[in-house]
C-alpha cells in the first residue's frame, strides 16, 4: 500500500510549535494516510472525528511508530462518530546539550521526530475532524525494552508496546521508549532512561523488559548475576527516586521447540531467574512473561505458533522474494496476543493501571490464545522486510 503523508506543521510565534490544534480536515481515502502536527514533547488528548457527509466509512486509528488506539470505527453515509484518546511524543532532546544517542534505523521513525503523527488506514478511512491539546492529567506509562518492545516502523514487525495502548481508556498514555537490539546496558548507555526521567512525574509507571540480547553480551563483568542484574538495579533505583513505579517483565520466550515437537526448549540461561531474584531484593512488581508465552506457542503447537511470529511465503510484501522465518519478533497477531499477557499481568499484580481498561476488555489465557484465523489487522501502509535488530 502507498502511504500518502499529508503533513498539517502547524506553527505558531514564528517557529515555536503549536501547543494546540483544531483543523478541520474533511478526508476520505481508499489508502492509508498520515497527519503530522508539529508539537512540543509531552502528553496530547486527540479527538478525532470520523465518517464523511457523502460516504459510508471504516477507520482504524494508530499514531506515531503504529502505535495501535482503534480497530475500525464503521460510519453511515451523513454520519460521524467522534472518539478521544491521549498520545505520548518525544523527540531525542534530553536538554540544550544532550540528546539519545538514535540508532542509525531509528532516524526519521515517527516516534522520534518533532511531530505527533496521527495514521489513519482500513477498508475506507474518512477523517473529518482533528483537535489535539496537553494531557497533563493522565498517568503515563513508559516502556524499556528491545525488539519484542518496540513500536515496530514497518510492517510485518510488531510488538506488544504499540498493541497494548488499544486496551487503555484516556486516563492512562504509553511512552514506548524501546528499540531492537538493545540491552539493559546499552539502554542506559544511549541516555534513554535519562530521557524518560525529564518526563515522568510522581505516580508514573516505567515497564522493563530485557534478556534477549543481554544474554549475547560477553566482556569482563557481563553476565546474568552482574552486569544484568547491577543494570536493573539502576532502573529500579532511579525510577523510585523521581517518585516514578518501576515493574519488570521477563523476556519473551523464542519459538524454539524440543525433539517431542510439543514442548518449548529453554534458550534465556539465568536471566529470567536473575530478574525474579533482584525484583524479590528491591520488591519490584514483575510480569511473568516469560511462561506466559512458553504456554502460548505450545497451546498453538509446532506448526500453529508460526503465525504469531514473522513466518510469511515468498512475495508476501513487496520485494521479498525469499521466504519470512523468523522465530523470535511478532507479528501483529502476536504482538497482539502478547500485549493481552501484559495486561493479565499487571491484573495479577492488582496494579491500580487496570482499573483504566477499556470497557470492552475481556480477560485472557495464553493456555487458550484467540484463533489467529480470526485476527484482522489492517495494514498502515509502509513495510520493510529488513529483519529489526536482535534475536
Amino acid at each position: 500500500m502507498r502511504n500518502l503523508l499529508l503533513s498539517l506543521c502547524l506553527l505558531c510565534s514564528g517557529m515555536a510549535a503549536a501547543q494546540q490544534v483544531d483543523t478541520v480536515l474533511n478526508k476520505v481515502s481508499t489508502q492509508p494516510f498520515t497527519v503530522s502536527f508539529a508539537v512540543p514533547d509531552g502528553n496530547y488528548r486527540v479527538t478525532v472525528t470520523v465518517g464523511n457527509k457523502k460516504k459510508a466509512a471504516q477507520t482504524v486509528l494508530r499514531a506515531e511508530s503504529r502505535r495501535h488506539f482503534f480497530d475500525v470505527i464503521a460510519t453511515k453515509k451523513g454520519k460521524f462518530e467522534t472518539v478521544s484518546f491521549v498520545v505520548h511524543k518525544h523527540s531525542p532532546v534530553i536538554d540544550a546539550k544532550t540528546k539519545v544517542k538514535l540508532k542509525p534505523r531509528e532516524v526519521g521513525y515517527k516516534n522520534w521526530d518533532d511531530s505527533l503523527n496521527l495514521s489513519f488506514c482500513g477498508p475506507a478511512p474518512a477523517v473529518q475532524r482533528i483537535q489535539i491539546v496537553p494531557e497533563t492529567e493522565a498517568t503515563t506509562v513508559f516502556l524499556c525494552g528491545n525488539s519484542t518492545v518496540v513500536d515496530q516502523e514497518n510492517e510485518p514487525w510488531a510488538s506488544w508496546g504499540q498493541m497494548i495502548t488499544r486496551w487503555f481508556d484516556d486516563r492512562v498514555v504509553v511512552a514506548n521508549f524501546a528499540e531492537s537490539g538493545l540491552t539493559a546496558n546499552t539502554f542506559l548507555g544511549q541516555l534513554r532512561l535519562d530521557k524518560i526521567l525529564t518526563m515522568l512525574k510522581p505516580g508514573d509507571y516505567v515497564i522493563c523488559e530485557f534478556g534477549h540480547n543481554d544474554e549475547k553480551e560477553k566482556r569482563a563483568g557481563d553476565g546474568a548475576w552482574y552486569s544484568y542484574s547491577r543494570n536493573l538495579k539502576i532502573f529500579a533505583d532511579r525510577v523510585r527516586e523521581k517518585g516514578g513505579h518501576i515493574i519488570f517483565v521477563t523476556p519473551t520466550a523464542r519459538r524454539l521447540f524440543k525433539s517431542d515437537h510439543k514442548t518449548l526448549g529453554y534458550t534465556h540461561g539465568d536471566y529470567p531467574e536473575a530478574m525474579r531474584t533482584v525484583a524479590r531484593r528491591e520488591q519490584v512488581p514483575i510480569i511473568e512473561l516469560n511462561g506466559m508465552t512458553r504456554t502460548f506457542y505450545e497451546a498453538l503447537g509446532e506448526e500453529g505458533s508460526k503465525k504469531a511470529l514473522v513466518h510469511y511465503p515468498a512475495n508476501t510484501f513487496a520485494g521479498q522474494d525469499k521466504p519470512l522465518a523468523d522465530n523470535t519478533h511478532f507479528n501483529p497477531y502476536g504482538a497482539w496476543e502478547v500485549a493481552k499477557m501484559i495486561v493479565m499481568g499487571l491484573k495479577q499484580l492488582q496494579c491500580p493501571l487496570v482499573n483504566h481498561l477499556r470497557a470492552d476488555w475481556h480477560d485472557f489465557d495464553p493456555a487458550h490464545p484467540d484463533d489467529p484465523q480470526q485476527f484482522v489487522w489492517y495494514l498502515s501502509g509502509n513495510s520493510n522486510i529488513l529483519k529489526p535488530d536482535g534475536n
